[in-house]
């Protein structure tokens, strides 16, 4: 396809932006804290309003995308994003204490809904512009390796701006957001599609969307729970390190970003890889993803061993390795594995579960801690066995799939009147 390149560029800048616009802001809580005169509470706040609002807006912005158009809902969405980071700018600059805070805060909800409009209509769309399922694959590794460069970057560049002045990384939210805005406006262009049916109403969708998960619920709620729980896994490891780093070995700002972003590289350097190796072959994608998980499952149970902080990194590191071979088989999985009209849909369904992941990691890996760490990583390790049993039992590609070619599910009749969803499963 002309152009693909330079659309996915334009879209692989979303997850990085979005991923910087939230992470950023972990290295420098404390310090905004204190500036505004807050507790660790309230400032924790300001991640999980952004959190908690993207997963109950990503499901609407799915079926927008599927009912209106990719483009049509990632451009409001990352203009939206920009304005609510240009809100939390404004409140730094113009109040101060409490009063700042609140602004802040609503600032963090508008670009949270922004959010839910942005990188997780990426996954579909990459779907969209890419007909050949080997490149399909290849686009959604380098969109999970350009959302997992943000979560290296993240802790280095957040502490970094933060020397500067406190609120730098509330700046960068809304420049990095109108660079992206440009990108795909400029770069990525509608897809012709074969099919140009009407837009179905809303209760012909809904009646779609459960017959799709009716007909294909085990394999879409195993990658839904995968999904959650790679993210639980990388949030809660995250967290601990952080916590670790800072409490026993004084560890601060940009070092102990560049400590936290070991596990990250190679976790980002793992999704790049995997993205290429699996090509379209849905058996492949299971099995790898199946090893990604045991490898998340042993290193757990490794590092339950040792407290040593080195002994530490390199486990938890090798855990990011797993992950990241993980994320863009289970990416694929879905993507190829439903149609272009509820595909929107079904992998907002898909992005709502990792960030319930991510909201869940720090505060269960926080109450974990006080227990020990052989309960912690005993937990975790339980955590990530359920991930590689899921892909094991529950993630089937069909037989014809073995050659390389086909997809999980796939059409056998045309769609029925009232129910454009309603399929047979091989």
């Amino acid at each position: 396809m002309k152009g693909s390149k330079g659309a996915l560029i334009a879209l692989a800048s979303i997850p990085l932006i979005m991923t910087l616009g939230n992470s950023m802001l972990l290295p420098i809580l404390p310090q905004i804290s204190k500036e505004l005169g807050i507790t660790a509470f309230q400032v924790s706040m300001l991640i999980t309003v952004y959190g908690l609002i993207a997963i109950l807006m990503i499901p609407v912005a799915g079926y927008l995308s599927d009912r209106y158009g990719r483009k049509k809902v990632i451009l409001p969405s990352l203009i939206l994003a920009a304005v609510g980071g240009a809100v939390c700018v404004a409140a730094a600059w113009f109040s101060t204490g409490i009063s700042a805070y609140w602004i802040i805060l609503g600032g963090r909800f508008i670009q949270g809904i922004g959010a839910a409009g942005a990188f997780p209509i990426v996954i579909p769309f990459v779907g969209d512009l890419f007909k050949d399922e080997k490149e399909v694959s290849k686009g959604l590794g380098i969109i999970e390796t350009s959302n997992t460069f943000g979560k290296v970057l993240s802790p280095i560049l957040g502490a970094y701006l933060g020397t500067i002045l406190w609120y730098a990384p509330f700046i960068a939210i809304p420049v990095l957001c109108l660079i992206s805005c440009a990108l795909v406006i400029f770069l990525v262009h509608k897809p012709k599609t074969e099919d140009k049916a009407e837009p179905k109403s809303l209760k012909q969708f809904m009646t779609g969307i459960k017959e799709t998960l009716h007909e294909r619920g085990r394999w879409l709620y195993a990658i839904f729970a995968i999904g959650g729980i790679c993210m639980f896994a990388t949030f809660g490891v995250l967290f601990y390190l952080s916590e670790t780093l800072e409490a026993k070995y004084n560890l601060h700002g940009a070092y102990k970003g560049f400590v936290l972003a070991i596990p990250l590289a190679l976790l980002c350097l793992a999704s790049y890889g995997s993205g290429k190796v699996i090509g379209k072959n849905k058996p492949l994608m299971k099995w790898i993803g199946f090893g990604g998980m045991v490898i998340v499952t042993a290193a757990m149970l490794i590092t339950v061993l040792s407290d040593n902080i080195y002994f530490m990194v390199g486990f938890l590191s090798l855990s990011g390795i797993g992950i990241g071979v993980v994320l863009p088989c289970m990416d694929a999985l879905i993507t190829e594995g439903i149609e272009e009209e509820s595909r929107g849909t079904i992998t907002s369904l898909y992005s709502s579960m990792r960030f319930i992941g991510v909201a869940l990691g720090p505060p269960v890996v926080s109450l974990l801690m006080n227990r020990g760490h052989w309960t912690l990583f005993g937990t975790m390790a339980g955590v990530g066995a359920v991930g590689g049993l899921l892909s094991f039992f529950a993630v089937t590609p069909s037989k014809e799939d073995s050659e390389g070619g086909g997809q999980p599910v796939r059409s056998e009749h045309k769609m029925k009147k009232g129910n454009p969803l309603r399929q047979r499963v091989r």
